[in-house]
């Protein structure tokens, strides 16, 4: 669980972490694996989500997935890439989160992910939640932090003054 502390701080930003979906690089996944290597490369992203019609998250389609295609015992080519469909190699279980606020979640889900999606109860896809937005807002917590707090250690400490000590066991 966060500290209470440190997540009020936090949430004290006036940033949004939220990148919104219309913001996103998207492929659709009935669109071929050529469309895909296109976007990707484009956009430069090592990996972008996948949706529906509706705009439903269904997965993720990374480089990797499309070069692994790409790849025959004669060497590499790019005519299967016409053939398949995205849906057809993309990453299906995927991280995302139905809730901006639960930064526990989402800080679990960052550690092994540059990003992760955010969507409603019925998956239609909201957004992501990058590292770097993430980062911006530790950023902001530990530039404000010491503006409404005062940390002290948790233990007792000779070298601690009387009013310190008082402060420390108050907080316990």
């Amino acid at each position: 669980m966060i500290d209470k502390p440190i997540e009020a701080v936090m949430r004290q930003s006036d940033r949004d972490i939220v990148i919104p979906s219309d913001l996103v690089a998207t492929v659709n996944e009935n669109n071929n694996l050529q469309h895909a290597f296109l976007v990707l490369t484009k956009v430069r992203y090592a990996k972008i989500p996948v949706v529906d019609n509706d705009n439903h998250l269904k997965g993720l389609i990374s480089l990797p997935m499309i070069t692994e295609q790409m790849l025959q015992d004669t060497g590499i080519t790019t005519r299967n890439l016409d053939r398949m469909k995205i849906k057809q190699v993309m990453q299906k279980d995927v991280p995302f989160v139905y809730d901006r606020e639960n930064l526990e979640v989402i800080l679990r889900h960052l550690v092994d992910e540059n990003f992760v999606a955010y969507v409603d109860h019925d998956h239609q896809f909201l957004g992501i939640i990058t590292r770097r937005e993430l980062f911006k807002e530790i950023n902001f917590m530990a530039h404000n932090f010491s503006k409404q707090y005062i940390a002290l250690p948790a233990y007792h400490d000779d070298n601690l003054s009387s009013q310190e000590k008082k402060i420390a066991d108050k907080n316990r």
